[in-house]
């Protein structure tokens, strides 16, 4: 049983409107998140590719801020669910429970049905529940009971996880890291970003903020539409290639990254290009998400890991070899 239905497809809009209004979505996150608009911008470039994104960082540095203002300037609804040990796959994704006025089961949602998931500490929970999860995410849909039900469209992920604390935990599977289109992190503020965060928090005297939406779900679709329209010359998409490729054929990878690394720079770049206003892709917005996009994706060597490398110097390391295109040789716009 399927309660599936055929969505409509979204019209696109003009690239310089589209722009604009990624922009203001950036412009209110920022009013919550201080002095990280590089990386929202490319935790919002992630959502406008139609994915989701890993955020591995330590506490304390707003990545929950950022998912819920990101969900607030976009319109969508929001929902976080803490993922702990004793996480059920039905905690998630809903179940069945006996109505007593009409004598029948009926399906209740779980959190997972919502605009944007913040999954809060995703390796904190067993195999079971981070499987159904992984269902979600790539299929857009959740099994229950042999009952198919799908998500809202858009559906998007963002996951949390902590990269210094292991006791506990359950690694994410590599096929699972797959799924993410970007693993990025914030790191630390500087002296007077932290500062201005303590400036905001004592001017509207509480804890609590929030951010103007800009969009609607219906926007956030267009936005994605507008996205597939943007113009990828065969020398970028080549570019993209050989940067995923080298990470399969460097000496320090175990395992290199697979196709989906190229689908996932290219597609991820077309929506850098057009928060830049720009039409086409060009080979800096491919070189620039390289490693959130690839290192994720990479298995070090394991005899390798107590001489520091890791796949984030493994990808540097591709991205000094493999040579960028020449914009002025290359036709990186569309040609009439």
């Amino acid at each position: 049983m399927t309660t599936a239905s055929t969505p409509t497809l979204a019209q696109p809009m003009p690239i310089d409107e589209a722009a604009a209004l990624a922009q203001q979505v950036l412009d209110q996150v920022e009013r919550a998140v201080v002095g990280k608009r590089a990386q929202l911008g490319q935790v919002l470039a992630g959502v406008l590719a139609g994915g989701h994104v890993l955020l591995e960082d330590l506490p304390g540095l707003g990545k929950t801020l950022a998912a819920r203002s990101l969900a607030q300037a976009l319109g969508l609804q929001f929902a976080r669910a803490q993922f702990t040990p004793d996480l059920l796959p039905s905690d998630l994704t809903g179940s069945y429970l006996f109505n007593q006025n009409s004598g029948e089961f009926t399906f209740r949602e779980g959190p997972i049905f919502t605009g944007l998931l913040l999954a809060d500490e995703v390796n904190r929970t067993p195999p079971k529940t981070q499987s159904a999860l992984l269902e979600a995410m790539q299929e857009h849909q959740v099994t229950v009971e042999g009952h198919t039900f799908q998500l809202p469209r858009p559906f998007h992920v963002l996951a949390t996880a902590n990269p210094i604390e292991h006791e506990g935990t359950y690694p994410l599977p590599e096929a699972q890291l797959d799924r993410f289109l970007l693993r990025l992190s914030f790191g630390h503020p500087s002296h007077d970003e932290e500062w201005e965060v303590l400036v905001r928090r004592i001017a509207r005297k509480q804890e609590d903020q929030t951010v103007d939406a800009v969009l609607d779900a219906e926007g956030l679709l267009r936005l994605q539409a507008t996205v597939e329209e943007v113009f990828v010359s065969e020398a970028v998409g080549r570019y993209a290639v050989a940067l995923t490729a080298a990470t399969r054929a460097h000496d320090h990878t175990l395992v290199g990254a697979s196709p989906r690394g190229s689908l996932a720079l290219v597609t991820v770049a077309r929506a850098v290009a057009l928060l830049a206003g720009r039409d086409y892709v060009i080979p800096e917005d491919v070189k620039a998400l390289a490693q959130p996009a690839l290192a994720h994706r990479l298995t070090v060597r394991p005899e390798l890991w107590l001489n520091n490398i890791t796949p984030e110097s493994v990808v540097r390391s591709c991205v000094d070899q493999v040579p960028v295109p020449d914009a002025s040789q290359a036709e990186l716009r569309r040609t009439a």
